[in-house]
């Protein structure tokens, strides 16, 4: 590729596999990695070793920064978040500033710069929200529908909408991995909690169907399978042939029973792309007869959610995992340990 890319956050388990993807494909354009982890970003330039790279140390808060890293980009991916939902619980006003305040400031430094796009990473824990994170979130995607009301003819603003990504910092599964290499017994909120399974690959895709394909206010949804909390850690425990035993310790602060990545309000004017979802922003303005006199007719459908999505057994589940390369070379380094 030869467009310039800015990836905010870019030091996380998101920006980091896109900064991969980005560097195989090819080209002559540089990836910016705007973040405020200046050590994670040292490690990642050490780990990479690629000229294409540009490191920026600041932070989406801080609009100044942002433009600084905005100058001559093509295309944004913006990943920076808080996103730990028990974090949030306690600290939400950090979450608004991030989330949020920090949203605004990239949308509109990109809209400022003409860049070409710009697509935001949003989580189902937007939908319906019941936590700080999660209402962050679905405020950060209204800022990016009304960047988009706006008109603005130079700069794409739109955003993807997925579940659970294995193996990124401060998921479960690593968790797993770590317990079970401590001789610990595998801590489970809830056996019966239901959460989407979607491989870090599979997100890079998602975020390139976007830059392909969205316009103004769209958002993407990747369709994806899912798990019990139970089946996950069974399935994790097979793998690595251990007998550790699985304990459950309660939900968390602002935890869902399952997750939902579309209403079905919004699925009743959705374009269904196959393995996507187009979800259309609302495209109405400020006349009020539009919501009071007239009205929406039409007839609504299911939600989308992790209780009613492809359900994978425990023998599914360890196939998607045995797919992935973090589970891979942590298996072949547990054998080698033995």
């Amino acid at each position: 590729m030869d467009k310039n890319v800015l990836i905010t956050g870019g030091t996380g388990s998101f920006g980091r596999k896109m900064a991969e993807h980005l560097i195989r494909l090819g080209g002559s354009g540089t990836i910016r990695i705007l973040s405020r982890d200046e050590a994670k970003q040292h490690q990642m330039r050490v780990d990479f070793d690629n000229p294409r790279l540009d490191f920026y140390v600041g932070d989406v808060r801080e609009r100044q920064s942002v433009d600084h890293a905005m100058r001559g980009v093509d295309l944004v991916f913006h990943a920076a978040a808080l996103k730990q939902v028990p974090s949030c619980e306690f600290f939400p006003l950090q979450a608004v500033l991030t989330n949020v305040i920090g949203s605004a400031n990239v949308i509109e430094s990109a809209q400022a710069a003409s860049v070409e796009s710009v697509v935001c990473l949003s989580t189902d824990k937007a939908v319906m929200p019941v936590n700080a994170m999660g209402m962050t979130k679905a405020l950060m995607e209204k800022v990016a529908q009304a960047s988009a009301r706006r008109g603005d003819d130079d700069t794409t603003v739109s955003s993807v909408r997925y579940g659970n990504v294995m193996y990124s910092r401060g998921s479960v599964i690593p968790l797993f991995v770590q317990q079970i290499r401590e001789g610990k017994p595998l801590t489970v909120t809830d056996p019966d909690m239901t959460r989407f399974l979607l491989p870090l690959e599979t997100a890079v895709e998602l975020v390139e169907h976007a830059f392909t394909h969205a316009e103004p206010g769209d958002t993407f949804i990747r369709k994806a399978p899912a798990s019990t909390v139970g089946d996950l850690a069974i399935a994790v425990r097979e793998l690595f042939e251990v007998e550790a035993p699985i304990e459950t310790i309660g939900v968390r602060h602002g935890e869902k029973l399952y997750e939902t990545l579309a209403t079905g309000e919004e699925l009743r004017g959705a374009e269904d792309m196959g393995d996507y979802w187009r979800l259309r922003m609302d495209t109405r303005g400020l006349d009020y007869a539009s919501y009071f006199s007239e009205g929406d007719q039409s007839v609504g459908s299911d939600d989308y959610h992790s209780h009613n999505t492809e359900r994978l057994d425990v023998a599914g589940t360890k196939e998607l995992l045995l797919g992935l390369p973090e589970v891979k070379r942590e298996l072949d380094s547990w054998v080698a340990s033995r």
